[in-house]
């Protein structure tokens, strides 16, 4: 019997790992593998997962779906052997296509053993309505437009009639199925259903973003004063679409916390681990976002 796989796009700071989070919390009996990448050699997502399940696998250093497509082949090899799991949830970076995963599963090898059961593309709704230029964005329009179901995200406190309208937004682009709002997910056989024998979206060329992003990791085996953070983060969010990790403080310096950063939100929550020391990645447009200046000002935080 085949196993089926559950597929989480989006675009960067969407939500996703937030959704895997809430679904593999859900009581529904199931043993689930979730393999989780990130655009960067810092896999933070794998460190967020972790403390849910035991069985998530973590690809490191690009894109599942262009550089990191054979890893993906031996990690899906790798869950099969022995008991396989009920599910397998597969979560597509931030700056990828899908469509490079969903070919990549359809491999003649691991295609009987698999079944590309759904493809969900969380959707900032926030970003949707304050950022125009978003639904024109050829690769925001790759991952919707793969998606059987969209998952709204960040739509606590919205007005409805915000959320009427990118709903209205998505259905003109003949998107139907919407399930949940930000980590609801409903119930697991709500987001399951729709595998498919043949390809999906066979023969579209994949949506190439390797040369649109820059990219940065940083580390700092020491905590740091908060109030530097926070003056780092003001002067560097301008140029940044995406940053997150994990980091700790002078003023509490064995507690880890989780940073989370969207175009200008910034948020900080306590992390399930205790830890020492900072990891971050930071994504931006390349014509605006300069990693090495970026580098500069985090050093300086370091007392």
């Amino acid at each position: 019997m085949s196993v089926p796989i559950l597929l989480v796009t989006g675009f960067l700071g969407s939500g996703k790992t937030t959704f895997i989070n809430g679904l593999l919390h859900i009581e529904h009996g199931k043993r689930i593998a979730a393999i989780v990448n990130d655009f960067g050699a810092i896999n933070i997502d794998e460190a967020l997962l972790e403390s849910a399940t035991d069985e998530v696998i973590g690809l490191k250093n690009g894109c599942i779906c262009c550089s990191l497509q054979g890893d993906l082949l031996r990690t899906l090899k790798q869950v099969l052997v022995g008991a396989a799991p009920d599910l397998i949830v597969i979560e597509a970076s931030g700056v990828s296509d899908p469509q490079g995963i969903i070919d990549a599963v359809m491999d003649p090898v691991l295609w009987p053993a698999l079944l590309l059961d759904s493809v969900i593309c969380v959707v900032d709704v926030p970003d949707m309505i304050l950022t125009a230029e978003r639904a024109a964005d050829p690769l925001w329009l790759a991952q919707v437009m793969a998606a059987d179901i969209i998952q709204f995200s960040k739509v606590d406190g919205l007005a409805s009639s915000d959320l009427s309208k990118v709903t209205m937004r998505l259905r003109a682009m003949g998107k139907s199925g919407f399930v949940g709002l930000d980590a609801d997910n409903g119930s697991l056989s709500a987001l399951l259903g729709f595998g498919r024998a043949e390809p999906r979206g066979a023969g579209r060329a994949t949506v190439q973003s390797a040369e649109r992003f820059a990219t940065l990791e940083w580390r700092s085996d020491a905590p740091i004063p908060m109030a530097a953070f926070q003056n780092a983060i003001a002067s560097i969010s301008p140029k940044v679409l995406r940053a997150k990790g994990l980091v700790s403080f002078v003023e509490k310096p064995s507690t880890q916390l989780v940073f989370q950063l969207v175009g200008q939100r910034a948020t900080l929550a306590p992390h399930t681990e205790d830890g020492v020391g900072c990891a971050l990645v930071f994504i931006g447009e390349k014509n605006q976002f300069d990693p090495e200046t970026t580098r500069a000002v985090l050093d300086a935080m370091v007392l």
